[in-house]
């Protein structure tokens, strides 16, 4: 039987992995054991997916990325070039932490850009927006847009990606899909 997805010749995919149909994996990428990726992810040139990590549905992660154990990903998810996980909160090359890998959620539809650095142990919420060369050092909420180091939180974004302006009643539009969203108790909801 045909594999359901495709890896390059210089890809390598170790034993145990789950991995969903329509998915591509391109040059030099080194999928490790017992991850799984979800149908049409498309994993890019020289990506490390580190064991047990976990991708939703169409996940698209860049060139040059890292994602370590620990690390789980929802559906619809962008990992922008050269950003980078970590699983460790104090590491040290000769102690090993192993048994110390923090986790990390990526909420579905979450983007996340080039450079950024998410410092484990801390959630990004759905839709949430965390630009270029952002270190994100503390939990993120849904629809949150980040920039900075350390992170600070300058706006929310639409599920399109688009900036949301709210009325005095903490309502807003986005201008591309008509997506009508709340700010309540500093939290988004969409509402229709």
């Amino acid at each position: 039987m045909d594999k359901l997805y495709f890896a390059h010749e210089s890809a390598i995919i170790d034993e145990g992995c789950e991995i969903g149909k329509g998915t591509k994996i391109w040059h030099f990428s080194h999928i490790m054991p017992n991850c799984k990726l979800g149908e049409n992810c498309n994993i890019g040139q020289n990506v490390v997916v580190s064991p047990g990590v976990v991708l939703g549905k169409n996940v698209k992660v860049q060139n040059n990325v890292s994602i370590y154990t620990g690390v789980t990903c929802d559906d619809d998810v962008f990992l922008g070039p050269s950003m980078v996980f970590t699983n460790v909160i104090n590491p040290r090359s000769a102690i090993n932490r192993k048994s110390e890998y923090a986790k990390t959620h990526v909420g579905k539809g979450a983007s996340i850009g080039a450079n950024a650095t998410i410092v484990c142990g801390h959630d990004i919420g759905e839709f949430a927006f965390i630009g270029a060369g952002t270190v994100v050092t503390k939990t993120i909420p849904a629809y949150a847009l980040v920039v900075g180091n350390p992170s600070r939180q300058i706006g929310w974004m639409s599920e399109y990606g688009h900036r949301l302006e709210f009325d005095d009643a903490g309502l807003a539009t986005c201008t591309e899909s008509g997506q009508k969203y709340q700010l309540k108790d500093n939290k988004v909801t969409r509402i229709a």
